[in-house]
């Protein structure tokens, strides 16, 4: 009998709904303190997960979510890159 698959899930700093790895960006904070968005997943660093919708955003902004999950202040050039990439996929 073959054996299914684990499809990992994470958690929306946004929303907080559980969704697929794949479904969501991901910010990561590397060892040297540089936050970047990370498209293939596998950046070493410390990682927060985001819907990939302007609400989701929104909320992840105004509450803070992703400094408090990065443990660092987020740079404006990075707000920037995850609204250009988030306007993109919609």
């Amino acid at each position: 009998m073959k054996r299914k698959k684990k499809i990992p899930l994470r958690k929306c700093v946004g929303c907080d709904e559980r969704r697929e790895k794949k479904e969501l960006i991901r910010i990561v904070r590397t060892p040297d303190g540089e936050v970047d968005v990370d498209t293939t997943g596998k950046k070493p660093g410390r990682g927060a997960y985001l819907c990939p919708s302007r609400d989701c955003l929104q909320k992840a902004f105004k509450n803070k979510r992703i400094e408090r999950n990065l443990q660092i202040n987020l740079p404006k050039e990075v707000k920037e890159t995850l609204e250009e990439k988030i306007d993109g996929d919609e």
